[in-house]
């Protein structure tokens, strides 16, 4: 699984480039315009609001745990790509992390 992981952190991080590229290219560096067009109709605001909830799940659950790795690198991943990169570079790490953890008795 861990490197379905990671090749799902790389499509998460590729694939909403190329949709923002599109937006940046029309509308310029416009973070106004950008967020606006995450609600421009109904289905855009229920999958935008979506990601954000999710988001907050996911955040909640970093910061809630006693061990595992920091938070806060998937913070910024989740910030400044989103939750599809963020989510499956969390699993990845973890996942990695357990395969070199010794066996539990």
């Amino acid at each position: 699984m861990k490197n379905v992981y990671l090749l799902l952190a790389i499509a998460g991080a590729v694939v909403p480039y190329l949709f923002f590229a599109g937006f940046f290219a029309e509308s310029g560096l416009n973070p106004v315009g950008f967020v606006a067009a995450g609600f421009v109709n109904g289905a855009a605001g229920g999958f935008t609001a979506d990601v954000l909830i999710s988001s907050a799940v996911f955040w909640v659950y970093l910061f809630s745990r006693r061990t595992g790795p920091s938070p806060w690198l998937f913070v910024v991943l989740n910030l400044a790509i989103g939750l599809s990169c963020a989510l499956p570079a969390y699993l990845y790490v973890v996942t990695r992390n357990a395969e070199g953890a010794p066996a539990a008795a």
